[in-house]
């Protein structure tokens, strides 16, 4: 579970990122959970778009996405989606508590 503090941290690192997938009305499927998983473990920290025509709303998203990859939703700004997960073989990010 990450802090106020650790979270404002994370969404500050993420404010320059682009977007690095889009979620379309296809939803969110085993080979999108694998590619996200896979992204987090090489970067930590992503940020992903939900488009218009997705059956569930941005928030409904993240938290399925964080349920699914171990992951750390950050935050929802919009239709984006802030995700992190802590990765043991590539240590990107060092946060303080």
């Amino acid at each position: 579970m990450l802090t106020s503090k650790q979270r404002a941290y994370l969404r500050g690192l993420a404010n320059g990122e682009s977007a690095i997938m889009q979620i379309g009305k296809g939803g969110i499927a085993e080979n999108l959970i694998k590619t996200i998983s896979d992204a987090l473990e090489a970067r930590e920290l992503i940020k992903l778009t939900v488009l218009e025509n997705c059956m569930g709303t941005p928030k409904e998203v993240a938290n399925e996405l964080a349920d699914a990859t171990g992951a750390d939703v950050v935050g929802v700004v919009g239709r984006k989606i802030i995700l992190y997960r802590e990765s043991v073989n590539n240590k990107r990010i060092e946060l303080k508590l």
